[in-house]
């Protein structure tokens, strides 16, 4: 039997128990009566029914959501929350006596909510300035995990990636030739915002999202290093870009991307980006002034008698009196290599002129 199950047969016997109660009170006597049983079967049943209604919202959803938030926190949160909350309740402790001898109702309430009030602040405490008082209490402690880790075999650094590098599709190319070592993570909200472009009413957003959809499929099946989709969220935080940067920093892991505004508030906040394009324009062939380079024309430059072509990375050449040489493979004499902000263009002349 599953946990839903077992949980709804117990609330279930609970609440009719509970119900079959307020029935012998209605009807003022517990002896089992004609008169009794009209009010405590009805009352059974319908508390019965309201257990088994309600068992989910009380004890298997409450019980998820504290496994994925106990999934997603760090160890040292959960330590420094433990400690927070057994100080809290420390300090309460010591105001039970006092608060106790208070008049009534005070001296009745006040212990509970005290108890209540420090453990909730002894845990917030602890959590929010963990890094704090770890550094007080000697910064030394917290280094040594790391520099035993070193010592170990040390085990490739994971990478997140954002919608723009899934949509965009050549790091399903990278990741085959092994430049990407560690596992490739996927966070859920990213996921779904590549969803929710896919399902637009712009023909061109879900044509996009659907060729992003596409591309992780391909990574699952044919990446050389594992792919993985993680629920690890920041609910504090509700911008998708925001929640790759905090996440990040919690992992000390690079993300991947082709975002450029993504990129510069990472590298702001200290987060290591690794950005395709910038890999792409890396990696292009590096040509010289007076090389020669085989291009096929294919187009007509903006300039009179200009013909464009491109290389196999992508880079524009840009033939003067070309024009005439449109669906032709020629040699070109590099004269100028131009880096702009959309990349490298070349600008020649055809070998076939003499020039």
């Amino acid at each position: 039997m599953t946990a839903d199950r077992i949980a709804r047969i117990i609330l279930l016997i609970i609440f009719g128990i509970i119900g079959w109660y307020v029935g012998t009170v209605i009807a003022g006597s517990s002896d089992l009566t004609l008169d009794t049983l009209k009010w405590t079967v009805p009352a059974a049943l319908v508390g019965a029914v309201i257990g088994a209604l309600i068992a989910p919202y009380l004890t298997t959803k409450p019980a998820r959501s504290v496994r994925r938030v106990v999934r997603q926190l760090p160890a040292q949160q959960i330590v420094a929350g433990t400690i927070g909350l057994v100080v809290g309740l420390v300090i309460a402790a010591l105001l039970v006596l006092p608060l106790s001898r208070l008049p009534s109702p005070f001296g009745d309430i006040l212990p509970a909510i005290g108890a209540i009030v420090f453990g909730y602040l002894g845990i917030t405490v602890m959590i929010l300035r963990s890094e704090d008082i770890t550094d007080l209490l000697g910064g030394r402690w917290r280094k040594q995990p790391a520099a035993k880790a070193d010592a170990k075999n040390d085990e490739p650094t994971p990478v997140l990636l954002d919608s723009s590098v899934i949509i965009d599709g050549r790091i399903a190319d990278i990741s085959q030739t092994g430049f990407v070592m560690g596992p490739m993570l996927i966070p859920r909200f990213v996921l779904n915002e590549v969803q929710y472009i896919a399902d637009s009413a712009d023909s061109l957003r879900r044509n996009r999202g659907r060729r992003g959809l596409d591309m992780l499929n391909k990574l699952q099946r044919e990446s050389a290093v594992p792919v993985v989709i993680t629920d690890m969220d920041i609910k504090s935080v509700r911008q998708v870009d925001d929640k790759l940067v905090q996440l990040a920093k919690q992992l000390h892991c690079p993300i991947v991307t082709n975002d450029f505004n993504l990129n510069q508030v990472a590298q702001l906040q200290g987060v290591k980006v690794l950005n395709i394009n910038a890999l792409a324009n890396a990696v292009k062939v590096l040509v010289l002034p007076g090389e020669t380079i085989h291009v096929q024309v294919i187009d007509e430059g903006k300039e009179m008698g200009q013909g464009v072509g491109y290389l196999d990375d992508g880079t524009m050449v840009v033939v003067e009196n070309g024009l005439r040489y449109i669906n032709r493979d020629i040699d070109v004499q590099v004269t100028k290599v131009l880096q702009t902000n959309a990349g490298r263009m070349i600008f020649g002349q055809p070998m076939l002129d003499g020039s």
